[in-house]
């Protein structure tokens, strides 16, 4: 299994990039191919509303940090995504991801990805209520649908701020794992 992981927390030891990174690792011990890309560390830019992808090209006409990502997502079994919550929304790099994957529908708005994919969401913010920004995934589960990545999974961990602190989860950490053995189970 091939899996793809999208971080997207500007601190390659946040809390979302940890608790993603423990379910990498429980999957890579089932035996799954993993890349891992670290957004914030890359040279890329937001859609810029061209048409180009409709038009001239069946992908992203834009060359930049992002052209390998987008691929890589398309050639993925598993994609994990990652994200502190920033403002009642996933961080700006991961937001500018999500906007390049425009390049995946057709003219129609159908889905030029292969169906049967799965996906993971993290997302980890220092808000401690959960009722805050619960609507997050709701959102880009629509996303996750029109793309055909069925089933997505979401782990959600609240009230973390400090950087390390989601070392201290070790429930978030055992789910993460957990649910990575389950999704590459042979």
């Amino acid at each position: 299994m091939k899996i793809v992981a999208v971080l997207g927390s500007p601190r390659p030891q946040g809390n979302s990039n940890t608790l993603a990174r423990a379910f990498l690792k429980a999957a890579g011990e089932q035996g799954a191919e993993i890349t891992e890309y670290l957004l914030n560390q890359m040279n890329f830019q937001g859609c810029q509303g061209c048409g180009g992808c409709k038009t001239k090209s069946q992908i992203c006409i834009l060359e930049d940090d992002l052209t390998p990502v987008l691929q890589a997502v398309r050639d993925a079994d598993l994609l994990v995504l990652a994200s502190p919550v920033y403002f009642g929304d996933i961080s700006g790099q991961m937001k500018c991801f999500f906007d390049r994957t425009y390049s995946y529908f057709n003219p129609d708005f159908s889905c030029r990805m292969p169906p049967g994919k799965k996906a993971v969401m993290v997302l980890v913010q220092a808000n401690p209520d959960p009722d805050n920004f619960n609507d997050i995934f709701p959102r880009y589960q629509r996303w996750f649908d029109r793309y055909g990545f069925a089933p997505a999974h979401l782990l959600r961990v609240t009230g973390v701020r400090d950087l390390g602190e989601i070392a201290s989860k070790t429930a978030a950490l055992d789910a993460a794992a957990a649910l990575a053995r389950e999704l590459v189970a042979p």
